[in-house]
């Protein structure tokens, strides 16, 4: 059996690092570790190609790692940062080839509301052609490809969003709290990436020693932070921080499963 692959496609913010107009010394940093662009992974498990997220750094991040081909989209939510980069699923899609995304019911009706030339009788030329899975969390996908696939809830503020369980490996961004069911569901995960936007609080995401909270509840062999904003401090001074087992994830990392 081929072995299964992470790829850290994006571990920044919604503003990514460096963020437009800062000159701080993270935004200014030459280490290609603090370059970061919109949170998003590839998964390649059972001859699969599975992105986590397609934010608006979708196409340079394709063209960096040579993707050729693609299999499906999960999405955790519908804030731009994690669906600006749809229209550039056309490159995988085709009129001959309709194209799966799942996601939440309510992040399905963003996709109809900001692709609008996407869907319905008067589809436009050359747009991509995408088939829309709603998901219910807690509960499999409901398609044989991909029955391993498990949503769970976790909460964006108030914003309920999804992370992704997938055999031993658990997904969890733009996180501020997970209800009891999801740390049931969440039992026995090895391999856990999950975001820690920075050291001070935010009130929709999890800081560091949050983020620790959770991991310690958890209980993963191994962890990789991600979704990480400029004033977190540089890769280096993030890795310092971290305990045994915790590490900051950085753009074209690729770990095995």
């Amino acid at each position: 059996m081929d072995k299964s692959t992470l790829t850290f496609l994006g571990t920044g913010t919604s503003r990514g690092v460096p963020q437009l107009g800062c000159r701080c010394p993270v935004c200014r940093s030459a280490d290609p570790h603090d370059k970061r662009l919109r949170s998003a992974v590839l998964l390649r498990s059972g001859g699969r190609l599975i992105m986590i997220d397609v934010g608006p750094d979708f196409r340079q991040q394709g063209l960096r790692e040579g993707l050729d081909h693609l299999d499906a989209i999960f999405i955790t939510h519908e804030h731009y940062d994690h669906i600006g980069g749809m229209d550039d699923v056309r490159a995988f899609s085709n009129h001959h080839h309709t194209f799966p995304i799942f996601a939440l019911p309510r992040v399905i009706d963003a996709l109809h509301r900001v692709m609008p030339y996407s869907f319905g009788p008067k589809k436009y030329p050359g747009s991509p052609t995408l088939e829309l899975h709603p998901l219910t969390p807690g509960e499999p996908v409901a398609d044989d490809r991909y029955a391993d696939v498990l949503p769970f809830t976790v909460l964006h503020g108030q914003l309920p969003i999804l992370g992704y369980r997938i055999g031993d490996l658990a997904y969890i961004t733009d996180c501020k709290t997970l209800p009891e069911e999801s740390y049931e569901i969440l039992r026995g995960v090895r391999t856990l990436v999950i975001n820690a936007l920075r050291i001070r609080e935010h009130p929709s995401h999890l800081s560091f020693d949050e983020a620790i909270q959770v991991i310690h509840r958890i209980g993963p062999e191994q962890t990789y932070l991600t979704h990480i904003d400029h004033d977190f401090g540089t890769h280096e001074e993030i890795c310092a921080l971290c305990p045994p087992g915790i590490t900051p994830a950085y753009d074209g990392l690729t770990i095995d499963l």
